[in-house]
């Protein structure tokens, strides 16, 4: 095999693994590209207080909200990219807000407690976490 023909098929190789990681980045059931969505009535700007007042700092590392860096549940960067809340449930507004007020209510046994967080700072919350990208 000549020089030229085995960089040819380097190429053609390295070409295919570049369009085969592509295809798989799409297959990811956890990430997406960041979904921009919105939640009926709620303002994110409320949210950071919210957090605060809720405890969610207590347990949550979440960007742009002072105090928030704590790693005992899962960082909340980028949170518009997941595809799914808790693993199971689609991380859309409605579901989102749902799991905000009544985790326990849609999984059982889930280290995040009910908080007693009321609608209107649930929908905030919400709002915010789609805005972290």
């Amino acid at each position: 095999m000549t020089a030229a023909r085995g960089g040819a098929r380097l190429a053609a190789g390295a070409a295919c693994a570049l369009a085969l990681a592509g295809c798989l980045r799409d297959l990811d059931p956890y990430l997406d590209e960041g979904r921009r969505h919105t939640v009926a009535g709620g303002e994110p700007g409320a949210a950071p207080e919210a957090m605060r007042r809720y405890g969610c700092v207590s347990c949550h590392t979440v960007p742009g909200v002072r105090g928030a860096d704590s790693r005992v549940g899962p960082p909340l960067a980028g949170w518009s990219r997941r595809r799914f809340i808790a693993g199971r449930v689609p991380n859309e507004p409605d579901e989102l807000v749902r799991w905000i007020l009544h985790p326990q209510g849609i999984k059982p046994g889930t280290a995040m407690p009910d908080m007693g967080v009321s609608d209107q700072d649930a929908r905030d919350i919400a709002a915010y976490l789609f805005t972290l990208r």
